[in-house]
């Protein structure tokens, strides 16, 4: 784990905390199901299409969906771009690496 310095591991906490939260890491996970990791969803207006299909049946209002897509988004764990009145968002290939060589890395340490 020497590779992981101190500003790695604060990058990393940030990712994990957005994460932790119950209802970002289903939009996650949804948004990772609807929309493979490199492409990008086109959003219209209020999260429509793929992005709506995210807090469905979570019970939350589209202005919570939009704190926690901002929460996801400060964290770097995906991207949205602005293109006139639609948005596309997608998730960042690199941070699902990092993420799976991290908890990888840890997997193979020895106890103690």
């Amino acid at each position: 784990m020497s590779k992981y310095r101190n500003e790695n591991i604060t990058r990393l906490a940030e990712k994990i905390k957005a994460l932790a939260n119950e209802h970002r890491l289903r939009i996650y996970v949804r948004l990772i199901r609807c929309c493979p990791a490199g492409t990008r969803c086109d959003v219209e207006g209020q999260f429509t299409r793929c992005v709506s299909e995210l807090g469905k049946d979570l019970g939350i209002v589209p202005s919570t969906l939009s704190h926690h897509m901002k929460e996801l988004r400060r964290a770097g764990l995906i991207h949205t771009e602005r293109r006139g009145q639609k948005v596309e968002c997608w998730v960042d290939t690199g941070v699902l690496g990092e993420l799976s060589e991290f908890f990888g890395e840890l997997n193979g340490l020895e106890p103690g």
